[in-house]
């Protein structure tokens, strides 16, 4: 009998091979735009699609958007590689490749997106395709919950971001990122500023995990590793600071702005780093150290100044290396060694050497050890929080305080699986070359780059930044600018740093004291509050889905009356014509009569009786429509009033002669007798209401000129019915056929025939 891991290795590796070929292609695509880019030129595609509603299918290549288009193309690639030996042999490996690729299409799409329309298109794309990749392994609860947590804090987002971006194409007349780009000042000064805002605050925070909202990200570990590599370190996590960057131009430079951001930022980067230390799951902790970074990058969107911004995008550049690359690591560790738990792992180096040595580059490029590219990311960083406009010494003391813990944490996932004492069995042996390409490479990109700091600032930062804040300063990334505050301050951060580490065990156990003593977390909140809503849907159904006929009446023309008499009320009915009222001796006579039978239907306990007087109604109304010139309306409507009195009565005298039930107790049959004297009224006044505006004959025309014409017909309202309306006259028999059979069958049934 073979073993899983034997079965594992013979399995065919092509689906991510032939996988990575698109995301190669299009990342040499964007990297030979790097001159244009770096130019301050742009690449833009414009497509009509909803010009009655200033929707366009416009893509812009930028700066901003080719950085981006770069990370995911590249780790893109990179981690289809990897997927096929993790998930080698997986039973569903083709469904994963198949969502991977759509993901990775939807994230183009939102970077590239020129329209807000369009961008909150595939902004709700990638949430719905993260929702199914989290939830890959959909057999166990876990993944189930946790996909389901992901899809309804970054979908509730969603839905209010969706509210900003009408309010702010209301307010700037375009949807065009291009175009309002230009009416920033526009925007900031309305009335309706502080409320677009809050929506798109709303959006970035929850789809960039910033606190509160930062309790799903963790929980999304429970997707398989390449998952966790591409969404939750490179791409869909940095949706939101993308969003954020995109609209600094639009939004930013206010008060609330550079308050909210620098204080939610900081917030979330001392606490996403803090409780990454009390983690015993490696997953888990790079999991909140992600968190960390993106709440550095959205404390420095909030700055103005071009050492902070510069400081945001050369950040994103710099995690997205070094995250990706050790989400594989640990991924790799877990793949080979059966667990991922800390307390588990030791003595690895002698048997997975290339993993371990990963696993140290990617570390110290995470710790802004010089000579990686991290080191320059902290440097430009410690600039970037004393320029800050807004509280510089509080974001300097939470980058400083951030970073410390990640040193500690980056030692964590460096040492502990390789250099402690050996924890695990002596059968593990080093990964497959698919598994180790990508965190090598990564890794070793962040060295390399440590190394060519001026061409990474030239091809890669510098249009990035230009792309959303044009400015004259010269950006400008060194390895060494001599002794300087900055350089202290990195120097601080290694010495914490290594305290931490060393103390980890106990800052450890405080941390999950300190946790355990909170009134509540987010995440029980979040999980109260879905409590709430299903005994609310509960609730709900049990009012309105009773099984009673008489009771859905009630409501949907309940709520019909008074929403559409609320909207009549508000717009108010002047000057009836004198006529409005006036009718003739036989109209009163025949109304009359009319409301004799409505009483009888209600007050009768005869169902025969009931039908032939509801029959008397519909011979009136036939005789209504002849009075005023409809002949042919007025022989359909005596017709079908005709049919369905003789098939109602055949109907009844085969059922039981059973009297009809008593209409309850006198609260239902007021609050019935109310909304049906509503209906006619609200009918009423609507009737009048349209009869004073003068009559739009521009239909009228068409049908009476076409009818002939088109469809070789001298009555229009049979031509109407047959011709121009004929799919909608074709459901209305098929319904009414429909109902005819199953009331047949219910019939024989009961008679057991």
């Amino acid at each position: 009998m073979t073993s899983t891991a034997d079965h594992h290795l013979r399995q065919p590796f092509w689906p991510g091979r032939l996988g990575a070929i698109f995301p190669l292609a299009l990342f040499v695509f964007v990297a030979w735009q790097l001159p244009k880019l770096a130019g301050g030129q742009h690449l833009r595609f414009d497509a009509v699609w909803a010009p009655s509603l200033g929707v366009s299918l416009s893509f812009v290549l930028d700066g901003l958007s080719g950085l981006y288009a770069l990370i995911i193309t590249g780790i893109g690639a990179l981690v289809f590689i990897y997927a096929d030996a993790y998930m080698a042999g997986h039973a569903r490996i083709v469904r994963f490749h198949l969502y991977l690729h759509a993901f990775l299409l939807a994230m183009l799409g939102l970077v590239l997106a020129d329209n807000l329309l369009v961008m909150f298109v595939f902004w709700e794309l990638t949430t719905l395709i993260s929702f199914l990749l989290i939830g890959f392994e959909h057999d166990g609860h876990t993944a189930r919950q946790h996909a389901r947590q992901a899809l309804l804090v970054t979908g509730g987002g969603g839905l209010l971001l969706l509210v900003g971006i009408l309010l702010i194409g209301q307010v700037g007349g375009s949807y065009s990122l291009s175009s309002l780009a230009s009416l920033g000042a526009v925007v900031r000064t309305d009335e309706l500023y502080l409320l677009i805002l809050i929506c798109m605050f709303a959006g970035a925070f929850t789809k960039s995990a910033q606190v509160p909202f930062h309790f799903w990200l963790p929980n999304a570990m429970s997707a398989p590793t390449p998952i966790s590599a591409f969404l939750h370190s490179a791409t869909m996590v940095k949706a939101g600071v993308y969003l954020l960057t995109r609209l600094h131009p639009i939004l930013g430079n206010t008060g609330p702005w550079m308050f909210t951001l620098v204080l939610v930022g900081a917030a979330t980067a001392v606490w996403g780093a803090m409780i990454a230390l009390a983690q015993s799951d490696l997953k888990r902790m790079l999991a909140y150290t992600t968190i960390m970074a993106l709440g550095i990058i959205t404390m420095f969107l909030g700055g103005q100044t071009p050492p902070a911004l510069t400081a945001a995008v050369t950040f994103l550049l710099v995690h997205a290396l070094y995250k990706s690359a050790l989400f594989m690591v640990v991924g790799t560790i877990d793949h080979q060694a059966g667990t991922r738990q800390i307390d588990q792992l030791g003595g690895l180096w002698r048997r997975m050497p290339v993993t371990a040595l990963a696993a140290a580059m990617a570390a110290l490029s995470m710790s802004g050890f010089p000579l990686f590219l991290g080191f320059i990311g902290k440097e430009i960083m410690y600039k970037g929080a004393l320029t800050e406009p807004v509280f510089p010494h509080l974001a300097a003391g939470a980058a400083v305080t951030a970073n410390a813990l990640m040193v500690a944490a980056a030692a964590v996932v460096a040492i502990c699986p390789f250099w402690r004492a050996p924890r695990v069995d002596r059968s593990v042996v080093e990964a497959p070359w698919q598994m180790l390409i990508g965190p090598l490479l990564l890794s070793g990109i962040g060295l390399g780059f440590g190394l060519i700091p001026d061409w990474v600032a030239r091809w890669l930062v510098e249009p990035a930044v230009r792309a959303f804040h044009p400015t004259g300063d010269q950006i400008q990334l060194t390895l060494f600018h001599g002794i300087n505050t900055p350089l202290l301050l990195s120097l601080l951060t290694m010495i914490l740093g290594v305290l931490i580490y060393w103390r980890r065990q106990y800052l450890g156990r405080l941390i999950e004291k300190l946790l355990r003593r909170l009134p509540m977390d987010m995440a029980a909140v979040y999980e109260c509050m879905l409590d709430r809503l299903a005994r609310l849907a509960d609730w709900q159904t049990r009012l309105l889905q009773n099984g009673s006929l008489f009771q859905y009446l009630v409501v949907i023309i309940g709520s019909i009356v008074l929403a559409v008499g609320a909207a009549l009320v508000s717009a108010g009915i002047h000057g009836l014509r004198e006529n409005a009222w006036s009718v003739s001796g036989w109209q009163a006579l025949l109304v009359l009569i009319m409301l004799i039978s409505l009483i009888v239907v209600v007050r009768t306990t005869a169902r025969l009786l009931a039908i032939c007087a509801l029959g008397v109604v519909g011979a009136g109304m036939a005789l209504i429509f002849l009075s005023f010139g409809a002949p042919d309306v007025a022989l359909t409507q005596l017709l079908v009033e005709t049919l369905t009195l003789v098939i109602a009565a055949m109907v009844l005298l085969r059922l039981p002669c059973m009297p009809m039930p008593k209409s309850g107790a006198r609260l239902r049959r007021g609050l019935r007798l109310a909304v049906a004297l509503g209906s006619g009224v609200l009918v009423t006044a609507l009737l009048l209401a349209v009869s004073q505006v003068p009559t739009d004959r521009s239909l009228t025309a068409f049908y009476e000129q076409a009818s002939f014409v088109k469809a070789h017909g001298r009555n229009i309202v049979n031509v109407i019915l047959v011709d121009f309306r004929g799919l909608d006259t074709l459901g209305e028999i098929v319904v009414v056929a429909a109902s005819a059979i199953a009331g047949y069958a219910l019939i024989r049934k009961g008679r057991g025939v």
